[in-house]
């Protein structure tokens, strides 16, 4: 699936009309995490399908659930702005932005410069680079890019082969772990155990994918992450900030 999507973008690429500059003021978002008023910070996520569960959200409005995140204490947002596979907009990021005041990532298949363009250009003040999906030295030029644009980078891997290729090339501050598998789609929350050892000390480390209830939190901060990226286990609720509560177990019942 990973290698049909980088098709996709190749093709996307290929007639992409770059927006007018929206100029909406950068946030942070390698700060909003080192500043998280809880012990692991969140990235709340903004979906509304994937391919590996389909239509998550019917009544999808990006705005009013940025804001339920906003409430629930959310460090940052992701946003996805994939139209074939996740039914995201680059439009919703801009909404969005100029709804809240958190640092927002635009999640998306970034293989090239013109999307790193993009994204600063829609409001984004972070993007995803994928490392299962970029030769390292792409992903060097491309981090490289974003950084000259004051763009932060979330850094994602899968496993250890790929982080050590990454880290061959950069260290990156903020590093994921997916705990799913981007071409089978299986999730292993236990993906970040083995590998957090092997990461820079001074690198913010989030745990992506699979993180539904208190204790996969509890989990995951055991071993090792700093921060949790979590999407469809809150946006399948009807309260997104109650949701938030939950996860941390600052609400037990709702």
């Amino acid at each position: 699936m990973l290698d049909q999507i980088i098709q996709t973008k190749k093709e996307e690429i290929k007639n992409l009309i770059l927006p007018e500059d929206e100029k909406l003021p950068r946030v942070s978002f390698l700060n909003a995490l080192l500043n998280s008023q809880r012990d692991v910070g969140l990235i709340a996520e903004v979906k509304k399908a994937s391919p590996s569960k389909g239509l998550i959200k019917e009544n999808f409005h990006p705005v009013e659930i940025a804001k339920a995140y906003e409430r629930g204490g959310a460090d940052c947002l992701s946003v996805l702005t994939d139209s074939p596979y996740f039914q995201g907009k680059r439009e919703y990021l801009t909404q969005v932005k100029k709804a809240v005041n958190l640092p927002i990532l635009r999640k998306d298949f970034i293989i090239d410069t013109i999307q790193i363009d993009e994204a600063q250009r829609i409001g984004a003040d972070a993007i995803l680079l994928i490392g299962e999906a970029l030769e390292p030295t792409l992903l060097k030029e491309l981090y490289q890019y974003a950084t000259e644009l004051s763009l932060d980078v979330l850094v994602e891997v899968h496993d250890q082969d790929t982080l050590d290729r990454v880290l061959k090339v950069i260290t990156p501050k903020i590093l994921g772990v997916n705990n799913r598998n981007l071409k089978t789609f299986e999730t292993n929350i236990h993906q970040l155990k083995a590998m957090a050892v092997t990461v820079p000390k001074d690198t913010i480390l989030v745990s992506e994918s699979g993180i539904h209830t208190n204790e996969d939190l509890q989990l995951v901060q055991q071993y090792g992450a700093n921060a949790v990226l979590v999407g469809e286990s809150l946006m399948r609720k009807d309260d997104q900030t109650l949701a938030i509560k939950q996860l941390f177990g600052e609400i037990i019942h709702g």
